[in-house]
């Protein structure tokens, strides 16, 4: 783990955050509110009076005397979990407890449990749940550990563990979708959309259920047709309702690219479903399938499986995929702001991003860890890393839910009849889009 005197920080700013820390701890034990950057408080809970064993590994951040803390962790991630905590208790002497929670339950529970002092120290949130936390002043910001943070993680994840401007994450894992391929149908992976036609039109024979590719006909999959070409669905980085993207130049230019592929995929978007082109796939009939991570386990046994990012776009566009980032956040009510940090760095760092991949295959935010060897060797995961660096975070703000029905209805509109004029579907997407928002 990077630590101050090996960062970039000069000496002004280290005496800062010295200052800092130094008030941290000092205010530690009052009450009321929950904590905040400057001032971190610890409400009813005070950290007890026995000393923490010296810490000369770091000298520069000691967590508070007493210090114990609870780590909340999904069922999957348990025991990866329980080797980090006993990790940072051998390195700082804090005891840190384990409770197995569920990823999506999380936030609820800090919701509910944070404000009376029984929620984790530290806990695993995706990034569509920060913005309410925030809100809700549930979060503490990753102030102390920002610089390293930001000089470490990949840029997608930062956007997504940040509300209004301020990091509060410390990323973990990301996942996004990219290209699966049948190496024994095709040996070498299509860079390019134009790769993929020309291969379609030697392999497809739709009689005997041959294609080429498939992708799931909702909104998740169809940013690439958006964001790849100048389109978005909100301004601001996707946290803007009043600024709806979807009937811009860039969309109606994507979409009319999509048009043009009902040609290698002759079939109506109700017949492509999840599981029917998943079996296709698995019986090796389908050549190319456009999925995530979570579907890895299901095809390595069945095929000689290949995954490379998106083909490019006709004019060599990157295709930009959505993506989901996972990080860990300091509850603001903990009783114990710098130990809590200091667990989230800690369990963040490269080191644990790696130990994380290989317990669970978790994919690193890490920049360092994901250009490892241990990654390189392993080119599915590779694969959707660098898919990850052409992603954007899917939108976190509760206004987005107006928008995946319409959005839908649109992409399988004009896939279903590419006579449909692009821009006036999407024009009239936008209205019912805005008339929900307005309604509310």
């Amino acid at each position: 783990m990077k630590r101050f005197k090996h960062s970039k920080m000069n000496a002004v700013s280290l005496m800062v955050v010295l200052c800092m820390l130094l008030v941290l701890t000092a205010t530690a034990c009052s009450s009321g509110s929950p904590n905040t950057a400057s001032s971190p408080k610890s409400g009813n809970n005070q950290p007890a009076e026995s000393s923490a064993p010296e810490n000369t590994a770091d000298p520069e951040m000691e967590p508070e005397q007493g210090a114990k803390l609870m780590v909340w962790e999904a069922k999957e991630q348990l025991d990866y979990m329980k080797e980090v905590a006993a990790d940072f208790e051998k390195k700082y002497g804090v005891p840190v407890t384990v409770e197995e929670l569920a990823g999506g339950d999380q936030g609820g529970r800090l919701a509910t449990d944070g404000p009376s002092k029984l929620a984790a120290d530290v806990l695993t949130l995706p990034h569509d749940q920060i913005s309410q936390a925030v809100k809700a002043g549930l979060l503490l910001p990753n102030d102390v550990f920002e610089e390293e943070t930001k000089a470490s993680m990949v840029e997608t994840a930062l956007q997504a563990s940040s509300y209004d401007g301020v990091l509060y994450g410390y990323p973990k894992s990301v996942e996004t979708y990219a290209l699966f391929y049948n190496k024994d149908l095709m040996p070498e992976a299509p860079k390019t959309w134009d790769d993929v036609i020309a291969f379609a039109n030697k392999y497809n024979k739709p009689k005997e259920n041959k294609f080429a590719v498939m992708w799931e006909f909702v909104g998740y999959y169809s940013y690439p047709f958006i964001g790849s070409f100048g389109g978005y669905i909100f301004g601001d980085g996707n946290n803007n309702p009043k600024d709806i993207g979807l009937n811009n130049e860039g969309t109606i230019k994507g979409f009319t690219f999509l048009q043009s592929l009902k040609k290698i995929l002759p079939l109506n978007a109700g017949d492509i479903t999840f599981d029917v082109k998943t079996q296709l796939f698995q019986e090796g009939k389908l050549a190319m399938n456009i999925d995530g991570p979570w579907s890895t386990g299901s095809f390595k046994d069945h095929i000689n499986l290949g995954l490379v990012p998106l083909p490019k776009g006709p004019d060599g566009e990157e295709m930009i995929s959505f993506s989901g980032v996972k990080s860990y956040y300091v509850n603001s009510y903990t009783a114990y702001p710098v130990a809590a940090r200091l667990f989230a760095h800690f369990a963040s760092s490269k080191e644990n991003q790696l130990k994380n991949y290989k317990m669970t295959g978790a994919i690193p935010a890490n920049i360092e860890a994901g250009e490892s060897q241990e990654i390189k060797n392993d080119p599915i995961t590779l694969g959707f890393f660098e898919q990850f660096q052409h992603s954007v975070p899917m939108p976190a703000i509760s206004e987005v839910n107006a928008v995946w029905e319409p959005l839908k209805a649109a992409f399988v509109s004009l896939w279903n009849d590419p006579s449909l004029d692009v821009k006036q579907t999407m024009d009239q997407t936008v209205k019912t889009i805005q008339s929900d928002l307005e309604s509310k």
